[in-house]
């Protein structure tokens, strides 16, 4: 693709991720999706590994996937590409097409997700998601039996100075202005869901508390 047609598709769409696109040309996401990579502890060597993002949206966690040598990388997302929100799919198709990635893509619903229907994963990536699910240990569950290795979690996170397993729930529009931020759980609770789904070892990667020191964003790992 010519930069300058590059250019001017990446114009029309409102990109979340912060995309390098090639020829000098860096998608203006909203998320600084290069420094959020940083926290997350991911893989650099993923070669000969299939892997799973869910949640992709514009797919930056999924290209750079690929980048590292997976063998198979399928992306999957249904809010952000087609629901209520402002996403679309345009902006991972363009990714794609302008990255020349061969990372597949299905609509699906978190809860829909199974063996059946994706198959078995070597690494699962549930970035900024398990907060929107009106039934997180339910959607655990379902990732749980497509994840064959390691899950990359990571999440909005709420009573930080609580020591017990615990989630806030956020009902209407209560977490910055979003009715479909759901639940705020604590680094405990998030460990013991994920045991409780079937992961044998848990590891806390990164926490940074925000201002009032109660919520932040978490980083865990799981292995089965």
């Amino acid at each position: 693709m010519l930069k300058a047609d590059l250019v001017a598709a990446v114009a029309k769409i409102k990109w979340f991720h912060t995309i390098d696109l090639g020829q000098g040309v860096v998608t203006p996401g909203l998320d600084d999706s290069p420094a959020k990579l940083k926290t997350l502890g991911f893989p650099q060597d993923l070669r000969g590994k299939s892997v799973l993002d869910i949640g992709a949206w514009d797919g930056f966690f999924s290209f750079e996937a690929e980048r590292r040598g997976a063998s198979r990388v399928l992306a999957t997302d249904s809010f952000c590409w087609s629901g209520s929100g402002w996403g679309t799919q345009d902006g991972f198709n363009l990714a794609r097409r302008a990255l020349d990635s061969k990372v597949q893509d299905l609509e699906i619903e978190v809860l829909d997700i199974s063996p059946e229907r994706v198959g078995k994963f070597d690494v699962v990536l549930f970035l900024g998601v398990l907060y929107h699910m009106r039934h997180p240990l339910l959607a655990l569950e379902k990732i749980a039996s497509v994840t064959q290795g390691q899950i990359i979690l990571e999440t909005h996170a709420d009573l930080l100075t609580c020591e017990w397993p615990a989630m806030r729930f956020y009902p209407g529009t209560e977490l910055n202005g979003d009715g479909s931020n759901w639940w705020g759980p604590n680094a405990s609770a998030v460990e013991t869901m994920l045991k409780e789904v079937g992961f044998q070892r848990v590891e806390q990667i990164y926490l940074r508390p925000f201002e009032n020191i109660q919520q932040g964003r978490l980083v865990m790992h799981a292995w089965k």
